[in-house]
């Protein structure tokens, strides 16, 4: 079987933009920013053989505010300059009670049946609660990247760091 990280995008591959200590994810390719350690920290995590599966919740489509060919721009960008392995998205909002859409575990339940992965030795990054709930619902690990946002927090996490960065160098010591 194999091992896979599971990547939130915005915050933990590319930066946000932060309104009142809120994070709004970029609106077009022009917004992109890689934040400073991640191709770095995918490349140590891919030669240590994880799959690397963003999974990405994009509500600004289905409230009208960005288009889904925007979206699917910076998602082309981002797998062509770092090494991802796929990248799932759910365009949905909260009111479409889809299982693709974190908390939910949906996209991470879809990718480890396609690649064979061992959910509960694989991790899920993310900097939101969403994120780490949808890595618990599905048996993975999860890595709670802290930024202080002014929003609900994630109540349980196995680890809490400050990047990316920070994330692969626990996943690649974790021996548990």
């Amino acid at each position: 079987m194999n091992r896979a990280v599971f990547l939130d995008r915005d915050g933990v591959i590319n930066r946000t933009h932060i309104r009142e200590r809120k994070p709004y994810p970029p609106i077009g390719l022009s917004e992109i920013e890689i934040l400073p350690g991640v191709a770095q920290a995918l490349l140590a995590l891919r030669k240590a053989g994880f799959l690397l599966i963003v999974v990405t919740n994009q509500p600004d489509v289905a409230r009208g505010s960005t288009s889904r060919e925007a979206v699917e721009e910076i998602n082309n960008h981002l797998a062509s300059c770092l090494a991802i392995d796929e990248i799932y998205t759910c365009f949905h909002d909260s009111k479409d009670a889809c299982d693709c859409r974190k908390p939910m575990p949906g996209a991470l339940l879809v990718a480890a049946k396609k690649h064979i992965i061992d959910l509960g030795e694989s991790y899920m990054v993310g900097d939101r609660w969403r994120d780490i709930e949808a890595g618990q619902r599905a048996g993975c690990k999860t890595i709670f990247i802290d930024y202080g946002y002014n929003e609900k927090q994630p109540e349980l996490f196995d680890y809490r760091v400050n990047s990316l960065l920070e994330a692969s160098q626990i996943i690649l010591g974790d021996k548990k």
